[in-house]
């Protein structure tokens, strides 16, 4: 074989890779997400369906903890109510995200051009009204698994919250996660009803609503460890030092092993109480990333069912260093 027909197979090698990557961005880039247009609904806003939803965002799927400022000064960093539902807050590189995603505003001051079937399809599958990817720092993974009628009850009371103006900046993600993260995007797979009296599989559909998982399954190279629920995650503090996530798991000296469920119960309900939910926090001193005013609104029963989940959980031993200086 002469050199220029060596030459010429490289250059037909070469320019068949420089197809293939063009062909793969383009695909990524241009034909993804493709979960098909926003449904053609109007969700009409009953009462009930209003109660049902304020429950659910406020106290249960983490949406106005995550869509709101949060004062640590204080412990557990309590939402500041004049920003419930105002987005900006901010998910960077120090939290470990491959880029700089920011919350967005959800009060009818950011929601007010969207319609029912867009914010549906943000929610349940990850898409904008402007058939963009959001980054699954928002967890529609989880949430495309909601009971349909529980998605229209977070919509109708979502309608109804006063109208915080707060601009919120673009998000972006660092190449090649801006391109990747386009995979995610699926069409929703809601379960059908989940009955309040099968305590396990209530719990289960809580704990998959609250994204539970999410934080207390800790990150080996920003992939899942496998140890579900054994907690670790780390998360750096405002005010200085790091919070990780406890271990959810029933191991019994370094999880929930231990823990009746009145206790378990207990642990949420104290951050009812104004003076535990107003505790001020040192510069430095102990604090945590867990929203316990947020989650301190579940129904006794609700939290009762993800304790009986979290015991069926496989026990995991992991020792977890809860707060760091």
């Amino acid at each position: 074989m002469n050199k220029k027909t060596i030459l010429r197979i490289l250059a037909t090698v070469v320019l068949l890779v420089v197809l293939v990557a063009i062909s793969g961005y383009s695909y990524l880039r241009f034909a993804l997400p493709n979960v098909g247009a926003a449904p053609d609904i109007t969700i009409e806003r009953t009462p009930a369906r209003i109660a049902r939803g304020s429950y659910l965002v406020n106290h249960v799927a983490g949406c106005t903890d995550c869509h709101s400022q949060r004062d640590f000064s204080k412990l557990a960093g309590p939402v500041l109510p004049d920003s419930r539902g105002a987005g900006g807050v901010r998910f960077d590189q120090s939290f470990g995200f491959p880029g700089v995603f920011y919350s967005k505003n959800i009060t009818p001051y950011g929601l007010s051009k969207w319609s029912d079937g867009e914010i549906y399809r943000a929610i349940t599958s990850g898409v904008d009204r402007h058939g963009k990817t959001l980054f699954p720092v928002m967890p529609y993974t989880s949430y495309g698994k909601m009971q349909t009628e529980d998605v229209y009850a977070i919509i109708a009371y979502l309608r109804t919250l006063p109208a915080v103006p707060n601009d919120v900046p673009a998000s972006s993600a660092d190449f090649p996660v801006s391109l990747l993260m386009n995979l995610t995007p699926a069409d929703p797979q809601p379960v059908a009803h989940v009955d309040r009296a099968d305590t396990v599989g209530y719990g289960r559909y809580l704990v998959m609503t609250a994204g539970c998982a999410d934080c207390h399954t800790y990150k080996v190279q920003g992939k899942d460890s496998g140890d579900a629920f054994a907690g670790g995650t780390a998360f750096p503090l405002p005010g200085g030092g790091m919070s990780r996530a406890a271990n959810l798991t029933p191991d019994k000296e370094t999880g929930l092993g231990s823990w009746t469920a009145e206790q378990f119960v207990a642990r949420f309900k104290a951050f009812t109480d104004s003076a535990t939910r107003n505790q001020p926090v040192a510069k430095g001193g102990f604090n945590t990333m867990m929203p316990w005013a947020y989650y301190s609104g579940m129904d006794t029963s609700d939290l009762r069912s993800i304790y009986t989940y979290l015991k069926t959980l496989k026990p995991v031993h992991h020792q977890v260093a809860k707060f760091t200086p």
